[in-house]
């Protein structure tokens, strides 16, 4: 019998688990706030809704009686899931995972209090006066962020005392969800920032991709590559880090964990994502034998991955739009399809907004190919899409 997957959240990451789910056979609904996002296109069913109305979300699920609820977004009454997984559903990782993480308090104070992994020093606020507080304390620059968020939505830099009230003011408002709460972290001098993809199994070991080392503007993803140079005991650190995270929130999937490389070899746990991660869609280059999506589905599925390698040095660079507008812009592939082991991904977004991620160009080569030099090309290639 097809087992039915019920996505929550349909953007580019969820499209292209749509598309392996597709050519595994089995059944997916695609919901999302606004109709015909880029999973929905490529999904047996659909539904528009918003995840944050807990009683539209159940009455969802009561609708397509799921096997499998997979979330792709951070905006979902998550606290849902638990009743969704008393009831025999699946929830992606677990619903305790869910939880956790769509929540930078949640996540942040497991990952430092319970579990003693290094991370940035940070402190929380609801209030503007307890926010100048914090920032005194922890001295500038700053990082300030909302609680619930994604793509850098609210995130800035604060450099001093005349930034606050800004900083302040754009993480409240642009915070997902009905959570009204920021989180100010310590800047750290980091040499680059890298993601490993961490695989959590039902039967056997967690398993790890070789890792991601990607640059982000504003807190959002630009250009990925893979794999990123790290000595073997950074690496073990990373994965030691990713593995005790990941087991004390349960359950099976693929996870994107984030983590800063300092000048002085430091390795620091950033963040942490239950699903795929934007910047792992350079596996859809060719660098490792299985993508991050079909990693994902053989994990939920309890299906064997007997190895994870890697088959080609690749990166990916992301393709912005360049106005707002409430349609596609017209796109044009031509100079990138002339070069040779390179690909296009057009997400399928129905409008655009300045700066918004529409496409990626992925490049890849040989094991012994210049990474700098692949890089470049990427970068090149993906300015020439959108006219």
């Amino acid at each position: 019998m097809t087992k039915k997957i019920m996505l929550l959240g349909s953007g580019e990451l969820g499209k292209e688990f749509t598309i392996a789910a597709k050519r595994a056979g089995l059944h997916v609904i695609a919901c999302d706030r606004y109709n015909d996002a880029p999973a929905m296109q490529v999904a047996d069913e659909r539904e528009v809704f918003s995840m944050l109305d807990g009683d539209a979300l159940a009455a969802a699920v009561e609708k397509h009686r799921p096997d499998i609820i997979v979330p792709e977004i951070e905006a979902i009454r998550t606290e849902r899931l638990f009743d969704f997984e008393k009831q025999g559903i699946q929830v992606v990782p677990s619903a305790r995972a869910v939880n956790f993480t769509m929540n930078r308090r949640a996540i942040r104070d497991l990952a430092s209090r319970e579990l003693g992994l290094r991370t940035a020093k940070y402190f929380y606020a609801k209030t503007f006066e307890d926010f100048k507080r914090a920032a005194d304390e922890i001295g500038f620059p700053c990082v300030v962020k909302p609680l619930m968020s994604s793509s850098g939505h609210g995130q800035s830099y604060v450099h001093n005392d005349d930034e606050l009230q800004a900083a302040f003011h754009e993480a409240m408002e642009e915070g997902r969800g009905d959570v009204k709460e920021v989180i100010i972290e310590e800047f750290i001098d980091f040499d680059s920032e890298f993601t490993l993809l961490t695989v959590t199994q039902k039967n056997t070991p967690t398993i790890f991709c070789p890792p991601i080392g990607h640059v982000q503007k504003g807190g959002d993803y630009r250009e990925s590559w893979q794999p990123y140079c790290i000595t073997e005991e950074a690496l073990k650190q990373a994965q030691h880090m990713a593995d005790e995270v990941t087991k004390s929130l349960s359950g099976y999937g693929l996870w994107g964990v984030e983590f800063f490389m300092t000048k002085q070899g430091e390795v620091i746990f950033s963040e942490l994502s239950p699903r795929p991660h934007d910047t792992g869609m350079v596996t859809l280059g060719h660098t490792i034998n299985l993508n991050e999506f079909e990693l994902h589905l053989r994990a939920i599925m309890g299906w064997p991955i007997p190895a994870i390698h890697l088959e080609h040095n690749g990166c990916s660079a992301v393709v912005l739009a360049k106005e707002n507008a409430d349609h596609e812009p017209t796109f044009d592939l031509m100079e990138a399809l002339k070069e040779d082991r390179t690909r296009v991904r057009i997400f399928g977004k129905p409008d655009q907004h300045k700066g918004r991620r529409m496409g990626v160009v992925l490049c890849y080569g040989s094991l012994d190919a210049d990474m700098n030099a692949l890089r470049e090309k990427a970068k090149r290639l993906a300015a020439t899409i959108i006219k």
